[in-house]
């Protein structure tokens, strides 16, 4: 794999996100499909009414959009996490 495409080895700096309206800690720089299945997220989004998580981690299936400030289709496995960011996923859909 290219280093461009790489994650820092290093941690950065901790920050927190919203997700679904909780409080997440975790590090700048993951990426939020990271940092969702660290905390426990067991549906993304749903199609079909079936609970959908991450399948290709690579940006091609769509399976793990979540809305991000009020954007939809954000791709969880490539978008890294900020601090304040806002994230809402399928479950409870």
């Amino acid at each position: 794999m290219s280093e461009s495409r790489r994650l820092p080895r290093e941690r950065q700096q901790p920050v927190t996100v919203d997700v679904d309206g909780m409080p997440v800690a975790c590090f700048a720089g993951e990426t939020i499909a990271t940092v969702l299945l660290a905390d426990g997220v067991t549906a993304f989004a749903t199609r079909g009414g079936e609970p959908r998580q991450p399948l290709c981690n690579m940006g091609t299936c769509f399976d793990c959009s979540v809305v991000v400030d009020g954007i939809p289709l954000t791709r969880a496995c490539l978008t890294p996490v900020a601090d304040g960011m806002s994230i809402r996923t399928g479950q409870g859909d």
